[in-house]
C-alpha cells in the first residue's frame, strides 16, 4: 500500500507540471497573439517574377557552362542598366510609367463556404488600390454548398463588378452549383475543356427517426409558433403540408437562382440549363456557360506580357483546436464531394 501511494504522489506530481507547463504554453501564445492585432495577415506574391526565375532556371539547365557564364553575365549586366535608368529617371522627377495589374485570388469552397472571410479581405485589399486599367482574375473550385454561404461570396464578387474593377473566373476543376453561382459574376468565364460547370439547381434531404422512435415508445414533443416556424423534422411527425411547404421553399431558392445567373449572363438561355445537370468545360462553352477554354496557367502566363500579375491572399490565424477542426472538416468536404462525383449534387 506504501508503493502505490507512493507511486500515487508521485504520478500527481507528474500531472501537476504537465499541466504547468501547457498553462504556460498557452498564456504565452496567447500573449503573442494579442501581440500581433490582427486575426489575419496579407499575402503578396509577385507571380511574374516568379515565373520569370523559373523560365530563367529552365534556360541556363539547357546551356553549356561557358554559355551559361556568358547568359548570366549578360542578364546581370542588363539588370544594372534598368535600375540605373530608373535611378535617373526618378532623379530627374520622371517616373516610369506603371503597367496595369492583375491581382489573382483563389476560392477553394467548402460545403460551407467558410472561405468567404478570407475573399471578402482579398476583394477589399483590391479595391483599395486598383483603378481603372487593373484587372482581377479569381481561380475558382468549388462543388457548391449552403446557399447564404454561396451568395455572400457572390455578392463579394459583385463589389468588383460595382467598381467597375474587369473580374475574370478561372476554373479548372470544378465551379457546380453554388460555385457557378460565384463564376457567373464574372465578365469573363475560362473552363478548362474537362472543369464541371452548371448544377443549376437546389436540393435538400433530412432523415426522419419518427417511426423508429415510436417503436420504442419514445415521444418527441414539439412546439412552434408559426405554422411553417418548421417544416419538416428530425424527429417529429412530418405532415403533408409541412413537405409542401418545404418543397415550396426549395423551388423559390431555385427561382431565385436563375433570376441571378439570368441577370449576370444575359445572353444564356437559362431555361435550358437550370435543369440541375453539369456538363463539362466544351459543352459548357456550346451552352453559354462559360465564354472560352484554357487552363489558368496558360491564361496567366498570357496575362504577363501586359500586366504585373500579383497573387493576393488573407491567411488567417488559427488556433490550435481550429487547426484541428478545420482538417476534421476538410475530411467530411473530401468525403462530401466524392459522393457527389459518384452522382450526388450539392446543395447549391
Amino acid at each position: 500500500m506504501e508503493l502505490l501511494s507512493l507511486y500515487g504522489l508521485f504520478l500527481a506530481k507528474i500531472l501537476t507540471l504537465v499541466a504547468a507547463v501547457i498553462a504556460v504554453v498557452l498564456v504565452v501564445s496567447q500573449t503573442a497573439q494579442r501581440k500581433r492585432g490582427a486575426v489575419g495577415q496579407l499575402k503578396l506574391t509577385p507571380l511574374g517574377s516568379d515565373y520569370d526565375d523559373m523560365k530563367q532556371t529552365m534556360t541556363l539547365e539547357k546551356l553549356s557552362p561557358p554559355a551559361r557564364k556568358a547568359y548570366v553575365k549578360t542578364q546581370k549586366k542588363r539588370r544594372k542598366q534598368q535600375e540605373k535608368a530608373a535611378r535617373l529617371q526618378a532623379k530627374h522627377g520622371h517616373l516610369e510609367a506603371r503597367r496595369p495589374t492583375l491581382y489573382v485570388l483563389d476560392f477553394k469552397g467548402s460545403i460551407g463556404a467558410e472561405e468567404v472571410s478570407s475573399l471578402r479581405e482579398e476583394v477589399t485589399a483590391v479595391l483599395s488600390v486598383a483603378s481603372q486599367e487593373d484587372e482581377v482574375l479569381l481561380r475558382l473550385e468549388s462543388p457548391g454548398g449552403v446557399v447564404h454561404g454561396y451568395g455572400l461570396a457572390a455578392s463579394q464578387l459583385q463589389r468588383l463588378r460595382d467598381r467597375g474593377v474587369r473580374l475574370t473566373v478561372a476554373v479548372d476543376k470544378v465551379a457546380a452549383s453554388g460555385g457557378y453561382m460565384m463564376a457567373c459574376v464574372a465578365d469573363r468565364i475560362v473552363s478548362a475543356p474537362f472543369a464541371i460547370l452548371g448544377s443549376i439547381g437546389v436540393v435538400a434531404q433530412i432523415p426522419n427517426f419518427h417511426r423508429l422512435l415510436k417503436r420504442n415508445d419514445i415521444d418527441i414533443e414539439l412546439h412552434t409558433a408559426g405554422d411553417f416556424k418548421r417544416t419538416l423534422t428530425l424527429f417529429g411527425e412530418n405532415t403533408e403540408q409541412g413537405r409542401a411547404k418545404f418543397r415550396a421553399d426549395l423551388d423559390e431558392t431555385h427561382h431565385l437562382f436563375k433570376q441571378f445567373v439570368q441577370e449576370m449572363r444575359p445572353t444564356l438561355d437559362v431555361e435550358a440549363v437550370a435543369t440541375g445537370e453539369h456538363w463539362f468545360g466544351r459543352q459548357a462553352l456550346e451552352k453559354g456557360l462559360v465564354d472560352s477554354l484554357s487552363t489558368s496557367d496558360d491564361l496567366l502566363i498570357a496575362e504577363m506580357a501586359r500586366f504585373d500579375v500579383t497573387a493576393v491572399r488573407y491567411v488567417r490565424r488559427k488556433k490550435m483546436v481550429d487547426r484541428v477542426t478545420h482538417s476534421a472538416a476538410n475530411s467530411l468536404d473530401r468525403l462530401l464531394l466524392r459522393w457527389w462525383q459518384r452522382g450526388e449534387k450539392p446543395l447549391l
